[in-house]
């Protein structure tokens, strides 16, 4: 006698059947032990074990070797989607390899699935907040455009399955302080929320199908996020048809009861996440599933209701279907970290580089050159290249590793650490300042000095994840920490041309430096290649072409309060000072000429695209790229509107004197404004457009001494 299989084992029955039918063998018990990210087994039901948790900010993290990219601002500064395509898809492949060699041995362990938690398109609203440098920037338009490209990366393209789960993450309003986060309340006017802090998240649930959602943190408006009725329901769900799964951050339902006060137990905590949609719970807080389902603050239907949405993306990802059918499961090992991998990363980390000041002294020549100074804490310093959630490289290549590999025997390279990243010593017997005057010293005896100053992960970061014993992972200000700024006028003291390197996350205020150094260059966390691609493009293999994410702002004492959450004087569109390096700035080795923007129409009806096209020559004796930078503004509003909003972005290579023309179409959507009721409107009258290197402000124009090109139309 043969026995039919289950239905839920049935490959030829659609997902929906199969989960439902899955679904409804388990017991009430079992369904709730689904929902913890580390899910046990269900052995009579051939489910096997399953950790949720896993993370691919830039390379798959925490689980061993992986290709290590440019940390996600890094990225950012690319303005490149293609490039994010690129990556991500190679994440996922490695991401894939990894885990099917994983269960091939057994091992079910965190950091080891194929749901990854990535990515981070929080708004980067303020340059103090310590995990900025996870996400893409300040300006929704990039986030979404990015962080799109990334996840599709990630989930593939395959009709029937994922391959791999993206999230977006922290939905919504989260952008620090990290020492509160756990209590904080993130007042949003409604203006904001669906001009500044909503439009990635939407993008991503509706453009890119992402699979998963996290919540975040904080409170919004007074509801915390994991269990917001008006974030996770009537937003997410209802408005925006969001079908995948939410998972909560890890431990943030404790917080409920803990800290935001707004239940009084832990079972009343977990009712009001699950009743409103939180899926998973990273955390333990879902152990009291059944004790709030028998004081009956949750139904068994609400518990169904998440373990089939769970199950489901399960279930898209292969793991109820032989390796055959699924067609991601022969991913060979040995693509991990592989050769063409490593290429890529090193693409990516010298297109992150932004130039930000150069005198001509860069690019530098090695004919004649007899000596080099590299100086600083973050001159041969893995931590500088890795940023956060990362994986281990095979190779590290630090600014010193790039600069010895890239010289030949015959230059003598001067090496000093020059102060500790943020305490006033190296050596901890030693009396302040122990390591200025060896740097000071190895200045004075080189032709050219190359300062890596900065930051790393120990000072910005998670709260309990960075080592900062101040700021809880957030800046205190924009300044040089520690002695650094002692250092950079030290060194420059001694009267050798100096080259400025950032290694940082976040803008920093280096006023100073601006005026006092020849070239300066902010480097982000380049990934593992970092230090090869920084000494490629301090010896001219190449021309920088990365551009600014975020504002770089003059000082500490202009920003609003870090608690406020207005976007009043934040960032390029609402900023009230003039900036010291702008959104959108980056410098190359040579200069580019725009010319010729004409417009489709010079007026247009409710409803209409229009396409704006431009001519970019390369004047100069380099091969470079551009990103070609289109700024919308409405010229006569009845709203409070952005002086201008970055609206589209084109990447393009030139070789010297050649000329391309680029395109870029305008559409309804990138017209619409928000009023303060948080509601999308099209108001008819003159809209300008502004086509270039750069945002159109006289401060990007007089630093890249390069016009931007400005037309208009009518909406009618």
């Amino acid at each position: 006698m043969t026995h039919e299989k289950p239905a839920y084992m049935n490959e030829n029955l659609s997902f929906e059947e199969r989960v439902k039918d899955l679904v409804s063998r388990m017991t009430l018990e079992e369904k709730t032990s689904q929902m913890l990210y580390n899910s046990p087994a269900i052995p009579h039901l051939g489910i096997p074990s399953y950790n949720w948790w896993n993370e691919a900010l830039h390379g798959v993290a925490r689980a061993g070797t992986a290709t290590v990219f440019p940390q996600a601002i890094g990225m950012a500064a690319t303005f490149d989607e293609d490039l994010i395509f690129e990556i991500a898809d190679v994440i996922s492949t490695e991401g894939r390899a990894k885990y099917h060699e994983f269960q091939r041995r057994d091992d079910h362990d965190i950091y080891k699935g194929l749901t990854f938690w990535s990515p981070n398109i929080n708004i980067f609203r303020d340059p103090r907040w310590g995990r900025g440098h996870e996400t893409y920037g300040e300006d929704p338009y990039l986030t979404a455009l990015l962080g799109i490209k990334f996840v599709e990366g990630l989930q593939g393209n395959d009709s029937k399955y994922l391959k791999t789960a993206a999230c977006a993450k922290h939905f919504a309003v989260h952008s620090g302080p990290e020492g509160e986060r756990h209590s904080f309340n993130a007042v949003a006017s409604r203006k904001d929320m669906y001009e500044t802090y909503l439009p990635a998240f939407k993008k991503l649930v509706q453009d890119a199908k992402v699979e998963a959602v996290m919540g975040a943190y904080n409170r919004t408006n007074g509801e915390p996020c994991c269990g917001s009725k008006t974030l996770l329901q009537d937003i997410l769900r209802d408005d925006w048809g969001f079908q995948g799964h939410v998972t909560s951050d890890c431990w943030a339902i404790k917080d409920f009861h803990e800290h935001h006060m707004v239940t009084k137990t832990a079972p009343e905590s977990v009712a009001l996440a699950v009743n409103n949609g939180c899926d998973t719970n990273c955390g333990n807080m879902y152990l009291n599933l059944m004790i709030a389902y028998q004081e009956g603050l949750i139904t068994e239907e609400k518990i169904n209701e998440s373990v089939t949405r769970l199950m489901m993306t399960r279930m898209k990802l292969g793991m109820f279907d032989r390796d055959e059918k699924v067609p991601f499961a022969d991913t060979p090992y040995d693509v991990v970290d592989c050769k063409d991998h490593r290429a890529l990363a090193l693409k990516a980390s010298r297109e992150s580089l932004v130039l930000l000041k150069n005198d001509g002294l860069l690019p530098l020549k090695k004919n004649g050159l007899k000596s080099i100074a590299v100086i600083g804490p973050n001159a041969d310093s893995r931590d500088a290249l890795m940023g956060n959630y990362f994986g281990t490289p095979s190779q590290y290549i630090t600014v010193l590793d790039g600069i010895r590999e890239i010289l030949p025997d015959t230059v003598r390279i001067n090496y000093s650490q020059g102060c500790h990243l943020y305490k006033d010593k190296v050596e901890g017997l030693a009396i302040p300042n122990d390591r200025i005057a060896e740097a000071v010293a190895a200045a004075e005896k080189s032709d050219v000095v190359v300062l890596c100053l900065g930051l790393d992960a120990t000072i910005e970061g998670e709260e309990g994840d960075a080592g900062n014993e101040y700021g809880a992972g957030d800046k205190f200000d924009l300044n040089l920490p520690g002695l650094q700024q002692q250092l950079l006028e030290a060194v420059t003291a001694a009267g050798k041309p100096v080259i400025l390197v950032l290694l940082a996350g976040s803008a920093l205020s280096v006023a100073w430096a601006d005026k006092n150094v020849p070239a300066i260059v902010q480097a982000w966390y380049p990934g593992a290649q970092g230090g090869r691609a920084i000494s490629q493009m301090l010896f001219g293999e190449f021309s920088p072409c990365g551009k600014l994410p975020v504002t770089f702002y003059r000082t500490t004492e202009e920003l609003p309060d870090f608690h406020d959450y207005s976007m009043k004087n934040r960032t390029y569109k609402y900023m009230e000072n003039e900036a010291l390096y702008p959104f959108g700035y980056g410098l190359g080795y040579t200069s580019f000429e725009f010319s010729d923007l004409t417009l489709s129409s010079d007026k247009i009806k409710p409803g209409d695209s229009i396409t704006c096209t431009a001519k970019i020559k390369n004047a100069g004796s380099v091969e470079a790229s551009e990103v070609v930078q289109l700024y919308l503004k409405d010229v006569e509003t009845s709203v409070t509107a952005p002086r201008w909003q970055l609206r589209g972005v084109r990447k393009v290579s030139l070789k010297p004197g050649e000329q391309k023309e680029v395109s870029l179409t305008l559409t309804a959507e990138d017209m619409l404004l928000v009023t303060d009721e948080g509601d999308s409107v099209l108001e008819p009258g003159i809209f300008e457009v502004y086509v270039g290197g750069s945002q159109p402000d006289a401060r990007s124009v007089s630093l890249t001494g390069c016009k931007v090109l400005r037309g208009c139309f009518e909406l009618a």
